[in-house]
């Protein structure tokens, strides 16, 4: 049985997203670059998944400095300093070490002095699970305000033989800034967050953490890569993603009806598509990135959120829904006031 989602619908006092930010690596790999790599095709791909191409990072750039430049580019459109920060929460799986965290590596690029910095991993479901837990603890007044980050270089844990999971990711982050609402309006409504643990074995990197470390004598079996079941990923992201927008909606007091823009976790064209029919959404009010970046992991939804921003899809007093839904299995959902 599916354990129920965490209700956190109300803070202790109201916050908003003040600016947003994003990066992508220069390097851009087509589906036709793939083609001479694995056994695979275009058409195959952009039928299948939606995505034409993806961005792969540097061999010198880790995800965190993806992450901190995506956060430069938050506090850049917040009008905040880096000295004013105050906390930093990352939300990534693929961290630049086991320890320290990756937030601490950000701390230092960015010159943030006076933040707390800590990691959080809950894979594409990362940044609304970021956004929850900053929610609280600056709408509690625990701190001033927060920058939170997902980032990824899942380039770097891909089996590029496999062309089952070689096709779907890419490298990336995006950040967002929270503060009090104040007087200046916009807030979080609601949120959902959740998981599911009998289901961890559907979508994990099973080599090199303390279950399976990779040791001298079996480092030339085992790697430390993407493994996924596919299809049943398919079948509970549809259903729990459909039921955390649901839950976040009502938890709002709203509707369907009353959302201007759904931002879905970037996975897989026919999952947004089958969410989008059940939840009677109109396409036209569905954001879609998918297809230049493919899945960031905890860095899609932030990324889409921000590309939406610049490009002016999102207004003042907009109702916007954002939803994602990732390994653990663990899924999450929130409603914004903008």
């Amino acid at each position: 049985m599916t354990p129920p989602a965490l209700s956190t619908s109300s803070a202790p006092s109201a916050v908003r997203i003040a600016g947003t930010g994003s990066y992508l690596p220069d390097r851009v790999l087509t589906n036709k670059d793939l083609e001479a790599m694995v056994e695979t095709s275009d058409e195959w791909i952009t039928a299948r998944t939606g995505i034409r191409e993806r961005r792969i990072a540097a061999e010198d750039q880790a995800a965190s400095h993806l992450a901190s430049e995506a956060g430069r580019r938050a506090l850049e459109q917040a009008g905040m300093s880096a000295e004013e920060v105050t906390l930093i929460i990352v939300a990534t799986i693929t961290p630049d070490t086991f320890t320290p965290a990756t937030a601490c590596y950000v701390q230092q690029q960015l010159g943030c002095p006076r933040a707390v910095a800590l990691d959080i991993s809950a894979a594409c479901s990362g940044f609304l699970y970021a956004l929850e837990i900053a929610r609280h603890l600056v709408g509690a007044g625990t701190f001033a305000n927060a920058l939170i980050i997902g980032t990824e270089k899942l380039s770097a844990f891909i089996d590029w033989t496999d062309r089952n999971t070689c096709v779907l990711f890419g490298d990336g982050a995006g950040a967002a800034v929270i503060v009090p609402s104040g007087d200046q309006g916009g807030r979080i409504l609601s949120s959902q967050i959740g998981t599911d643990g009998n289901l961890a074995d559907l979508l994990n990197i099973p080599v090199g953490g303390s279950a399976c470390p990779i040791t001298p004598q079996n480092a030339h079996e085992v790697r430390s890569v993407l493994a996924m079941a596919g299809r049943e990923i398919f079948k509970h992201a549809v259903n729990l993603m459909r039921k955390a927008s649901v839950d976040a909606i009502e938890a709002a007091g709203l509707t369907t009806a009353d959302i201007s823009l759904l931002i879905p976790h970037q996975a897989n064209l026919r999952i947004i598509d089958a969410i989008v029919e059940r939840l009677d959404f109109p396409k036209e009010d569905v954001y879609i990135n998918l297809d230049r970046y493919g899945n960031t992991s905890a860095a899609a939804v932030a990324i889409a959120l921000d590309e939406a921003h610049r490009e002016g899809r999102i207004k003042r007093g907009d109702k916007v829904l954002l939803v994602a839904f990732g390994a653990g299995l663990t899924w999450a959902s929130a409603v914004i006031e903008w």
